[in-house]
């Protein structure tokens, strides 16, 4: 693969800052980062969340020669103290409410029990999903996503 992922971010540095680096520290630098991130992905998360944010941002990547679509699901928290967590952050080749569960049964074997209110969008099946694994938690449909869709 031409350049691969340690030239790509050699490049994004030089192109957004200016800054040249050499591959052999970005290789370096994220040989350092990687079992920060795999830790921060993995640790315990708090018993209770009042409120739970799930949406999934979609964009282009290069994938092997190729552009192709990925969705960027992210899982922001409420906590019982009002303080905003990122929960997790996950990749998927296009978002699907099976994506999703899995994401939601990975939340409970991280130690969340309950789920008070869980904002998402319009998603088919979404809904389904998420009483699979916190049945008692009240779904509540984004009204950004209600009107965007509305007016589609």
């Amino acid at each position: 693969m031409p350049g691969g992922p340690t030239r790509d971010i050699q490049a994004q540095l030089a192109d957004l800052y200016g800054v040249e680096i050499s591959p052999a520290l970005v290789s370096n630098i994220t040989d350092k980062l990687l079992p920060r991130i795999t830790e921060w992905q993995q640790r315990p998360l708090a018993a209770c969340y009042p409120v739970v944010f799930l949406d999934a941002i979609h964009y282009k990547v290069r994938e092997d020669g190729r552009v192709v679509n990925k969705a960027a699901y992210m899982v922001v928290g409420i906590d019982l103290e009002g303080y905003k967590d990122v929960l997790g952050m996950w990749i998927g080749a296009h978002e699907s409410a099976k994506f999703w569960l899995t994401v939601l049964s990975e939340l409970k074997s991280r130690g969340v029990q309950d789920v008070l209110v869980v904002a998402v969008d319009h998603l088919t099946g979404f809904s389904e999903a998420i009483a699979t694994v916190f049945p008692q938690a009240d779904v509540q449909k984004c009204v950004v996503h209600q009107i965007r869709n509305s007016l589609a």
